[in-house]
């Protein structure tokens, strides 16, 4: 059954856009760090593998938010797509296990 249009609500023109809150990372989300160019570099050359073979991570994925670095770079326009993110995670095994991905701008691109 649906409301009578007594109840229904309209969207007012004025109302205000929802506030925008600010990013607050999760205890579980791991820390993400945007690498500049030479350490990228000096990545791929101890992996030993071309930056096509990493991989993706999307450019709107929310644990990049956690790096204060890749805010800047966005909130500064700043081309993304193709930088390197190391991911530290903690291990009971290793201590700390270390993920590299590559940032994509959207699913299939590169």
């Amino acid at each position: 059954m649906s409301p009578s249009p007594a109840r229904r609500t309209k969207k007012r023109a004025d109302a205000k856009p929802p506030s925008t809150r600010p990013f607050v990372a999760h205890h579980l989300a791991p820390p993400h760090e945007v690498l500049s160019e030479d350490d990228s570099r000096k990545v791929l050359q101890e992996l030993n593998t071309p930056v096509e073979r990493l991989p993706k991570i999307l450019a709107t994925d929310p644990g990049l938010q956690t790096d204060p670095k890749f805010s800047a770079m966005r909130d500064a326009h700043e081309p993304l797509a193709g930088r390197i993110v190391r991911i530290r995670r903690p291990s009971l095994t290793a201590g700390e296990a270390t993920a590299y991905r590559v940032i994509v701008d959207s699913i299939g691109g590169d």
